[in-house]
């Protein structure tokens, strides 16, 4: 799998006048105490066995920073999730927005995999570690993926970034096979799912968002693990990055 250039470069939007940089610088600072306040309730609701509450908390943390930065979020396919109990979702990314967007909308009980070293991260790292996020720790070895696949087949919907960290360069790049071996291993459906867009407004590296812009999110239709094997994650992660570079757009 090769990273297949969908396009040359890509840079930040230029934050257009002197409203529009005050209301980003704004919104960016109420964000993180947003943000703040939300970790604090989510890890509250984990400490009292409350998952449905945390993901209440996560969504209303999403809708904040949205609203706050006016993001427009389009989004295609949401009928492709109709009747699943659970599922793996897929797919690229692009800046924090994706997360902030997946939270907000995604229907189910939307949960994130990310590195340990957001373990870090004062509040946010307590919330994801008992909220039911999955953290991995790669020097923990079988056990953590055992705590993974645990988590997983309790009834939460998992999203997995499978290009491995954040780039804005307008372009997917090729995928690790980490997300298809969770799906194979839970035996649950993966579903990919494209993001275009969140790049322009809030690029790796960016201090303020750049507000009132749109990203696209088009979600495909979930492929089924049955009868597949670990040893079939190579092909199956091949298959999810052929379907979100097939519904990645440049421009939004």
């Amino acid at each position: 799998m090769g990273s297949h250039p969908q396009a040359s470069s890509y840079t930040a939007a230029a934050p257009r006048g002197f409203f529009n940089l005050i209301w980003g610088i704004v919104a960016t600072i109420l964000s993180v105490l947003w943000t703040a306040i939300c970790a604090i309730s989510a890890a509250s609701a984990a400490l009292i066995n409350k998952p449905h509450w945390v993901t209440l908390v996560t969504r209303a943390w999403g809708r904040g920073i949205i609203g706050v930065s006016g993001i427009k979020v389009q989004i295609e396919g949401l009928e492709n999730l109709t009747g699943l109990r659970s599922y793996v979702l897929v797919a690229n990314h692009q800046s924090f927005f994706d997360i902030f967007a997946t939270a907000a909308y995604m229907p189910g009980e939307p949960r994130f995999v990310g590195k340990k070293e957001l373990l870090k991260v004062p509040l946010v790292g307590f919330a994801m570690k008992h909220g039911g996020h999955i953290l991995i720790d790669r020097e923990a070895g079988g056990q953590a993926i055992r705590k993974a696949i645990k988590i997983i087949q309790s009834g939460l919907d998992v999203c997995v970034f499978a290009e491995g960290h954040r780039f804005n360069d307008n372009r997917i790049h090729e995928f690790e096979d980490g997300a298809a071996w969770l799906a194979i291993l839970s035996k649950l459906p993966v579903v990919p799912m494209s993001i275009s867009g969140s790049g322009v407004f809030f690029p790796r590296g960016a201090m303020f968002v750049t507000p009132g812009l749109t990203m696209k999110m088009r979600i495909g239709k979930p492929i089924s693990t049955d009868g597949m094997r670990s040893a079939d994650r190579t092909e199956l992660t091949h298959r999810l990055e052929e379907a979100v570079r097939a519904s990645f757009t440049t421009e939004v």
